[in-house]
C-alpha cells in the first residue's frame, strides 16, 4: 500500500507542479497583458501630445504668416515712396527758387512768379497729402532731441535758443512710412549756447 500511495502521490505532485506553472503563465500573460496595455496607453497618450503639439506649430506657423504677409503689404510702398520723395525735394527747391526770384525782380515779373510758386506750392502740399493718406509722414526735427534712429548729424553749431544735443535746424526733411524710417533727416545740431 505504501507503494500505492507513493505511486498516488506522484500525480499529485505532477499535477500541482502542472498548476503552478499554468497559474504562473496565467500570471505571467495577465502582467504582459498589462504591461501591453500600459504601452498602449503610453503610446496613446504620446500621440495625443504630438497631434496637439503639431497643431500649436501650424497654429503658430499661420501666424507668422500672417504677420510677414501683413509686413509686407504694409511696407509695399516703401521704394515708389522713396522715389516720390525726391520729387517734392525738387519742387521744394522750385518754391525756394522762385522765393529768391521774385525778391530779386521787379514788380511785374513778381506777380508771375508769385504764382507759379503758389501753384508748385500747391502741388508739394497735394503730394504731402498722398503721402500721408498712405501712412509716410515728414519726421517733426527742429528743436526736437537729437535721435539717430530718425536724424542724421551732418554738423554741429552753437545755438543760444537750442539746448545741447537738440536739432538746432533741418537740412533735408526726412520721412517715415508707418514706424519705420524711410529717409532719415539730415539735422545740424547744437552744441548749447555760446560760452561768454
Amino acid at each position: 500500500m505504501s507503494e500505492q500511495s507513493t505511486e498516488s502521490n506522484e500525480p499529485i505532485e505532477h499535477n500541482e507542479s502542472n498548476f503552478d506553472s499554468s497559474e504562473q503563465s496565467m500570471v505571467d500573460q495577465a502582467l504582459a497583458e498589462n504591461a501591453e496595455e500600459k504601452t498602449v496607453e503610453q503610446r496613446l497618450a504620446e500621440a495625443e501630445r504630438n497631434v496637439l503639439m503639431a497643431q500649436a506649430e501650424m497654429e503658430n506657423f499661420r501666424k507668422r504668416m500672417q504677420r510677414e504677409s501683413d509686413q509686407l503689404l504694409k511696407y509695399a510702398n516703401l521704394p515708389l515712396v522713396r522715389d516720390l520723395l525726391d520729387i517734392i525735394d525738387n519742387l521744394n527747391r522750385a518754391s525756394d527758387s522762385a522765393k529768391s526770384e521774385a525778391a530779386k525782380s521787379d514788380a511785374s515779373k513778381s506777380e508771375t512768379s508769385l504764382a507759379l510758386l503758389a501753384g508748385v506750392a500747391m502741388v508739394t502740399q497735394q503730394f504731402t497729402t498722398v503721402l500721408a493718406k498712405y501712412g509716410c509722414k515728414p519726421i517733426e526735427s527742429t528743436g526736437k532731441q537729437f535721435d539717430p534712429n530718425i536724424h542724421q548729424a551732418i554738423s554741429q553749431m552753437l545755438s543760444a535758443e537750442h539746448a545741447a544735443g537738440t536739432v538746432a535746424n533741418e537740412v533735408a526733411v526726412g520721412y517715415m512710412l508707418h514706424d519705420r524710417v524711410v529717409r532719415p533727416s539730415c539735422v545740424i545740431v547744437s552744441t548749447g549756447a555760446p560760452a561768454n
